[in-house]
């Protein structure tokens, strides 16, 4: 299934390697780039909060924009996170991702001081008018502790460059009915996805265009048949493939999946270092859970990397 744009399908965020003071392993992240090229993704998302983008200042986002630009060589859609504190520092880190070759942005509305609808919608205009790459709402409250209503998403969906919405589970669980929601009051090429891996399934069978997802940073190859099965309406192969992540999915909300990531790139040997500090690494005990978890991977899927 060939996305018909850059927020459709799969959407990979990797891990950014980086040392102590923050300066990018470009190297290590061409490593883990053209894993997920040659998996097959439908984006990668560079820069994501898996990418710990607010944890890297603006040459250093720089420089893993090209580094990824260089590999990927077109071969499959980039999507760049912009997030910023500052609407000027947010332009600025978007027109530099078009001007390195990234082809599309995803914003999310960082803040210190919470932050007001309207405050929220000048922003979004402001950074996508900056460029010509088409944007994707980040609604992440869980780190941004600002909720999009629908309201002010419809609203930002009618700007031209304005073209998706990275959305987090809904709380009651009742995926169809908030797509069919967003599709109501939304331009009918406007892109609804999700983010939080353990709902991918029921997103993608409620017809969701995009899942944004964690663990296909690392493990492209069950994520890719999780996502084909969901899209292709083979509901009992995507429910069982999503049976073999579940373990994972509960280390993933009991320790957070940023933290639970690296240590599976530990496990298969790819160079992601270790978290930015004060994100501590965790401990041998979860790591012993989550090569259990892995297990349960390579026995729906058989194709765990082997690195």
């Amino acid at each position: 299934m060939i996305p018909t744009s850059p927020f459709h399908g799969l959407s990979a965020f990797p891990l950014t390697p980086a040392g102590a003071e923050g300066r990018v392993d470009v190297d290590a992240l061409g490593v883990l780039i053209e894993r997920l090229v040659s998996a097959g993704v439908d984006s990668i998302g560079l820069l994501g909060s898996t990418g710990t983008y607010a944890y890297l200042d603006r040459q250093e986002r720089s420089r893993a924009v090209a580094a990824a630009v260089e590999i990927v060589r077109g071969r499959v859609p980039l999507i760049v996170g912009v997030g910023a504190l500052r609407t000027s520092w947010a332009r600025s880190l978007a027109q530099d991702a078009e001007r390195l070759g990234g082809d599309a942005l995803l914003l999310a509305p960082m803040s210190y001081t919470p932050l007001t609808g309207e405050e929220v919608a000048a922003h979004f205009e402001a950074v996508a008018g900056a460029t010509g790459l088409p944007l994707c709402i980040y609604n992440n409250p869980g780190t941004t502790h600002f909720t999009f209503s629908e309201n002010l998403l419809a609203r930002l969906s009618h700007h031209p460059r304005i073209a998706g919405v990275k959305m987090p589970l809904p709380a009651d669980e009742d995926f169809a009915g908030e797509i069919a929601r967003l599709r109501n009051a939304t331009p009918d090429d406007f892109a609804v996805g999700y983010s939080g891996d353990w709902g991918a399934v029921p997103a993608l069978l409620a017809g969701a265009d995009a899942w944004y997802s964690v663990v296909a940073g690392l493990l492209p190859g069950p994520a890719l048949r999780l996502t084909r099965a969901a899209q292709a309406g083979r509901t009992d192969e995507a429910e069982a493939i999503d049976g073999a992540f579940q373990r994972l999915w509960t280390l993933f909300r009991a320790h957070g999946s940023l933290r639970v990531m690296y240590v599976i790139a530990g496990l298969l040997g790819l160079p992601a270092g270790e978290p930015p500090q004060p994100i501590q690494p965790l401990p041998d005990a979860v790591t012993a859970e989550v090569e259990a978890a892995l297990a349960d991977l390579d026995a729906v899927s058989g194709d765990r990397p082997k690195v």
